[in-house]
């Protein structure tokens, strides 16, 4: 995909509308990710419709129902956006088996969408769940649903993997456009006088920027022959031709908006960026994305302990 620029809104509920949508396309956004649509939610409002006591048919269509709904309204997101955003408009889903997703993603392209992000976004907790099977979903989905589409699929991927570069070869090699990195896991929290958990910080902070620096830099460098979006982190201007320069395509951006007007926000971050530019002679992006990745993939880790050993060999 084509973006005028190297900014995309995130999925979040700040693009749940085509009315929301269209303010981020004014404002001057590259590209927009719509709110996902999630497979737990289908599922457990499915259960809680399907009342067992009913008669089977009874039941069964009520789930069908619901599903279908859920399916419908999202389709409809689709169509609406793309009547008043003439930038690209990804579609998003968060899923976690492989079932069913490949017959709708088919309905997403027919919609209108420019593109698919797929999130895969679990923790593995169970015992007997072997190595690489995590992994080994993620492909298969991506196959699936490579078979019904010709639009561009994206992963968006979790920081739970053992070795996110060999994941994102193969993804790679399965014809993914690209992969995004790294999706955010739910924060839990526990509040000690209530003695319940509770929902902890729900935005990102620019704490995360480090790692997603770190991975961009390392995949980039190692897989050069897909394209890679940064996410989590990015709160400064700098931080934007940060995520270029260790590799990303483009930067995915939500909690900034939460904070602040997002056409001043859009104009800020565009704006320090085309200084930058033209500061270090850099006539397009293409110049410098990748510049400071890591491409002697051999020394990463001497490097790593290296700077490791340097970083806290002074303190006590």
């Amino acid at each position: 995909m084509e973006l005028k620029n190297p900014i995309i809104i995130s999925s979040s509920g700040l693009t749940e509308s085509a009315e929301r949508n269209q303010r981020f396309y004014e404002a001057g956004a590259g590209a927009i990710v719509l709110k996902s649509l999630f497979e737990e939610q289908i599922m457990l409002e499915a259960d809680w419709l399907g009342d067992p006591t009913m008669y089977p048919e009874g039941s069964d269509y009520l789930v069908e129902y619901l599903r279908e709904h859920k399916l419908s309204e999202y389709l409809a997101l689709i169509e609406e956006t793309k009547k008043v955003c003439h930038i690209p408009v990804i579609a998003s889903i968060n899923c976690y088996h492989d079932a069913e997703w490949e017959e709708f993603a088919g309905k997403i392209e027919e919609a209108g969408a420019d593109a698919i992000e797929i999130n895969i976004l679990a923790l593995q907790t169970n015992l007997q769940t072997q190595y690489g099977v995590f992994e080994q979903r993620h492909i298969d989905i991506l196959r699936h649903i490579k078979e019904k589409v010709s639009i561009p699929v994206i992963m968006k991927l979790g920081d739970n993997l053992t070795n996110p570069v060999a994941l994102i070869d193969q993804l790679a090699a399965g014809g993914a456009a690209g992969v995004v990195l790294f999706n955010r896991f739910y924060q839990p929290d526990i509040d000690i006088e209530r003695i319940k958990h509770i929902t902890g910080n729900v935005l990102s902070t620019e704490m995360e920027l480090a790692r997603t620096l770190r991975w961009v830099g390392i995949a980039s460098g190692t897989v050069n022959n897909i394209d890679y979006a940064a996410s989590g982190g990015i709160h400064s201007l700098g931080a934007l031709v940060k995520v270029l320069l260790a590799g990303a395509s483009a930067a995915e951006m939500c909690s900034v908006f939460y904070k602040q007007d997002a056409k001043s926000l859009i104009n800020e971050y565009t704006g320090f960026l085309q200084q930058w530019m033209e500061r270090q002679g850099m006539q397009s992006i293409a110049q410098f994305k990748g510049m400071l990745n890591v491409k002697d993939v051999k020394d990463i880790n001497m490097f790593e302990r290296t700077q490791f050993m340097k970083y806290f060999s002074g303190k006590q």
